[in-house]
């Protein structure tokens, strides 16, 4: 951990060139430092801008927030100049010549959980805040900043804290005949704190999707329309089409906002065998997106009779999480009878359901269902492919902006606190169970839902989770 009695800068916007750019200084000799930046010794006029010049550098104004009423809880001076790389850079080595050190990645931010101005989860919200790339990521974000999730875990934790006390008030006075509460209302009480837990980890899915966002590859033999689905998901001809089968060869990636849901689309080589090295490797590549893949999406031509390789995909991709899309549903569908010891040759048949491709294997009927049924030429089906997509991912139809609970880390520990309240309420439900036995559980699961919020917590955890802040937050 770093010392918390150093003053620390930093330059608080982002890398390149602006209309504004913002220096922060913060610790207990900020003020005395800026003086030096800006030479000047009348002192600054806390909360109030004041126009300056900084060494010849440049013209700035700089505010000066004085302890405990600033970002950090400490002395904080911002200089804003000229948004120029150059000229942030200059006040920065003048603020270390100063005596100022520079700040590590997210230390203003550990500053304001040390000193109490944020909790843990509140610190945490703020670089998901900062790294928010869809409206809906922020709002979450924003939520979690404002103390949506803090409040929530203080209310399950004070119940927890209630029975705690009672119990252990029954331990203390052992012999007074009676006890503070009940082993059967402790049992319920448990039960509802469970109920709470449960809540929130309702939409913890879609949270964490939200928040982290997903990998979704499409798969599919050559030419049955993975690029044209492609394009038209990510709203514009990323991948290139042709009639010519392969012309994909590689992985094309495209990042797109689902609604708000964050989402590495990336498109794969048709699936087939080949004597093209190129294109092998391709394939090869393909393959191993998908084993990774939140979803895939398995595209099937309805138009032409089920092959090999879309049965070699449909078996692969048994035990993902997948989609599979008939596409081309502006042209006529078609199904194949393969031969076998009942059929004597291959016969194609008009295929009255569209959303199905029906096939004989070695005596009996195999019914492909199709989850969505689209033509990427006319677009027709898209939007219910974009809401197949959100619901595979989610386990939603549609994103909400409530989900309280969005970082795994919280997840985890919730339900680290979830198991040992079901173990509680399993030992207060039984016979003749002495308290310290209910103790244990419930006091561990305070531990847990104390570490969320950074009562209890490690500097090496600490140090992880403000390690991927950028510096000057």
């Amino acid at each position: 951990m770093f010392s918390p009695d150093d003053s620390i800068v930093a330059i608080a916007t982002p890398p390149g060139r602006g209309g504004i750019g913002v220096v922060r200084i913060s610790g207990p000799s900020a003020s005395e430092i800026a003086g030096k930046v800006l030479e000047r010794d009348a002192p600054l006029q806390p909360r109030f801008a004041t126009f300056l010049s900084a060494r010849a550098i440049d013209e700035v104004i700089a505010t000066y927030f004085p302890a405990p009423h600033s970002y950090t809880g400490q002395h904080v001076v911002e200089i804003s100049a000229h948004g120029n790389p150059v000229v942030l850079d200059a006040i920065v080595r003048c603020a270390i010549d100063a005596g100022a050190r520079l700040a590590e990645p997210g230390e203003f931010t550990l500053r304001a959980f040390l000193n109490g101005k944020r909790d843990l989860i509140q610190a945490e919200a703020v670089g998901d805040l900062i790294a928010a790339a869809t409206p809906l990521q922020a709002r979450v974000a924003f939520d979690q900043l404002e103390g949506t999730l803090t409040r929530r875990i203080a209310a399950i934790d004070a119940e927890l804290y209630d029975l705690v006390a009672r119990l252990e008030a029954s331990l203390d006075f052992p012999d007074e005949g009676y006890h503070f509460i009940e082993a059967s209302h402790t049992a319920q009480r448990i039960n509802g704190v469970i109920e709470g837990l449960d809540q929130l980890l309702g939409d913890a899915r879609q949270g964490r999707m939200i928040r982290e966002g997903a990998t979704v590859v499409l798969a599919g033999r050559p030419n049955v329309g993975k690029s044209s689905i492609f394009n038209a998901l990510a709203g514009h001809d990323r991948a290139i089409v042709t009639e010519v089968p392969g012309t994909t060869r590689d992985l094309v990636t495209e990042r797109i906002d689902l609604g708000g849901l964050p989402l590495t689309l990336v498109d794969t080589a048709g699936w087939r065998a080949t004597s093209d090295i190129v294109e092998r490797e391709g394939v090869a590549r393909g393959s191993q997106a998908r084993d990774v893949a939140d979803l895939v999406i398995v595209v099937l031509d309805r138009s032409e009779p089920i092959a090999t390789e879309d049965e070699e995909l449909l078996e692969q991709t048994t035990t993902r999480n997948r989609i599979v899309v008939a596409n081309k549903s502006d042209l006529a569908a078609t199904v194949r009878v393969k031969a076998d010891t009942t059929y004597d040759a291959d016969r194609t048949y008009d295929n009255e359901s569209p959303s199905s491709h029906s096939y004989v294997v070695s005596g009996f009927t195999r019914t492909v269902d199709t989850d969505v049924c689209v033509s990427a030429l006319t677009g027709s089906g898209v939007s219910e492919l974009r809401k197949a997509i959100v619901a595979a991912l989610t386990g939603q139809d549609s994103l909400r902006d409530t989900a309280a609970i969005s970082n795994t880390r919280h997840i985890v520990l919730i339900n680290a606190a979830r198991a040992c309240l079901v173990a509680a309420h399993e030992a207060a439900a039984a016979e003749d169970t002495p308290e310290e036995f209910l103790l244990t559980d419930l006091q561990a699961a305070r531990s847990h839902l104390d570490e969320i919020v950074g009562v209890r917590t490690s500097d090496d955890l600490l140090e992880h989770i403000f390690a991927n802040f950028c510096i000057g937050k």
